[in-house]
């Protein structure tokens, strides 16, 4: 505060409370006449202040918030019975949902595709179109799909054979395919504008190769156009092509593919989310292997509890040496292949271990199904 303010200040103070003289009215004019109305101003305020913080006292309850439950419009502590409430309720929801595992849903994805043989040619035909989609006991959403499956038909070859695939695009909107995985002549790659023209909708388009020696694992198709949407809907499938010389780890008794994604149709397993998805059945004592595809846009880490998985492969190509895990990382586009010696029976949690794709306070859902060791 400066000098000439305080002068003013105090002298208004003297103001208020001095005798008033001619000269006294003439020294405060000089100051200005609203000093004394200020002082005059403030006085009251504190009057106010005052009554105000008596009345506030007076209807203040004696005995205080003794409950610190702000009041009666306040929410006040839960009891033990509304706690124990709660916790049925939730229980009651996480019940319902495995007591309906595996829920009955419309469609099947991921079927097996059996060619038709022309001249020694393996011919897989494949319409992409539009259609419901039910993921979950209820839910219909959106697809894209191949034949009418999400994930598409399962496709299985051999090194060494000559394939053809048809596409035809029912699509609002041009499409490709992409054999991701498959080292094969550029012209095959599916990829528009780079290695072939968009297939526009209503037009067909004809990929020919033969798979490559040595080029044997899990592998995937899908679209390459537009592909976060395309994929996302529902347009991937698995490639798988088998050995002619298999390594004796790879000879099992169940040999099980998991396609993974997070697209529009929320986080799925072979297109459905938890209580739809399917249970992996092995009898005990039986080597299982599972084929890991993520064909989402998040990694997914994939929990097995009792048993643990042998790791063998990634991407289609043999580990330096086979190694061990429960939980396994898969992150987009890749492809995983684990053994699992069916050694402990019982019914097994397997899911995603980000656990907002798996649980929530309403139940699982989305990325968890299980491995049923039958006895």
């Amino acid at each position: 505060m400066s000098h000439d303010t305080t002068n003013v200040t105090n002298a208004a103070a003297s103001a208020v409370t001095a005798p008033r003289s001619r000269r006294d009215f003439l020294r405060f004019s000089a100051l200005g006449l609203a000093v004394p109305v200020v002082g005059t101003a403030l006085a009251a305020c504190k009057e106010q202040s005052a009554q105000g913080a008596a009345r506030t006292a007076a209807a203040t309850p004696a005995h205080g918030d003794s409950n610190h439950s702000g009041g009666t419009t306040a929410p006040h502590p839960r009891t033990p019975a509304d706690i124990r409430k709660a916790a049925d309720e939730m229980d009651a929801h996480h019940e319902a949902g495995i007591k309906a595992f595996p829920a009955k849903t419309e469609g099947k994805g991921n079927l097996l595709f059996e060619p038709r043989i022309e001249n020694g040619v393996k011919v897989f035909e494949v319409t992409a179109e539009v259609m419901q989609w039910e993921t979950e006991p209820g839910k219909k959403v959106e697809a894209w799909a191949y034949n009418k499956q999400v994930p598409g038909p399962q496709i299985r070859v051999t090194e060494g054979d000559r394939v053809r695939f048809i596409l035809h695009n029912q699509l609002p909107e041009s499409t490709a395919v992409h054999f991701h995985g498959l080292e094969l002549p550029v012209e095959m790659d599916g990829v528009p504008f780079i290695t072939q023209p968009p297939v526009k909708p209503g037009e067909s388009y004809t990929y020919e190769f033969t798979v490559p020696e040595g080029n044997s694992g899990s592998h995937m198709y899908h679209s390459h156009h537009n592909a976060a949407r395309q994929v996302g809907n529902g347009l991937l499938g698995a490639f798988i092509v088998a050995p002619r010389n298999p390594r004796p780890i790879e000879k099992v008794d169940v040999d099980y593919v998991m396609v993974l994604n997070d697209g529009a149709h929320g986080y799925t397993l072979n297109g459905k989310g938890f209580p739809a998805t399917e249970p992996i059945v092995a009898k005990l004592g039986q080597k299982l292997r599972i084929r890991f595809m993520n064909e989402g846009m998040m990694i997914h880490p994939m929990h097995l509890h009792g048993m643990h998985m042998t790791v063998i492969d990634k991407d289609g190509w043999a580990q330096p040496a086979p190694w061990r895990c429960d939980t396994l990382n898969i992150a987009p586009g890749e492809r995983w292949d684990v053994i699992v010696n069916c050694n402990n029976p019982g019914t097994w949690a397997f899911h995603c271990h980000i656990l907002p794709h798996a649980e929530g306070p309403m139940g699982m859902f989305g990325m968890v199904t299980a491995l049923i060791v039958q006895k």
